[in-house]
């Protein structure tokens, strides 16, 4: 398409900052065209909305896993018994914590690059 083709203009500002970013970034790509970079990126660039719900569920299913080892732990040091109840309870929450990890394992490998 040639230039003379492109019959909108688009103008927007940016900070200092900004317009070096935009430099590396062009330099990165190996291009000069400041116009054909901005254009691609408008229109081909990619928008990275994460959805971090599932690692929000992990840190709290590792806490609670933490917890529950540190509490066995206390026990044992004072007691000096291990429930097998417990070590059933610390089985059960280490499946769901790997559960959660390959969850979100699978969701990361599906998004394109």
């Amino acid at each position: 398409m040639a230039g003379r083709e492109r019959g909108v203009q688009l103008h927007f500002m940016v900070t200092e900052r900004e317009r070096e970013l935009i430099a590396e970034k062009m330099a990165q790509l190996g291009t000069a065209n400041m116009a054909a970079y901005l254009r691609k990126m408008a229109v081909d660039g990619y928008i990275v909305n994460l959805d971090l719900a599932g690692v929000r569920e992990l840190v709290s299913l590792l806490r609670n896993a933490t917890n529950n080892l540190n509490q066995i732990a206390k026990r044992v040091n004072g007691a000096g018994s291990l429930y097998a109840a417990d070590v059933e309870d610390m089985k059960a929450r280490y499946a769901e914590l790997w559960e959660a990890a390959n969850k979100i394992l699978m969701e990361l490998a599906t998004l394109k690059t």
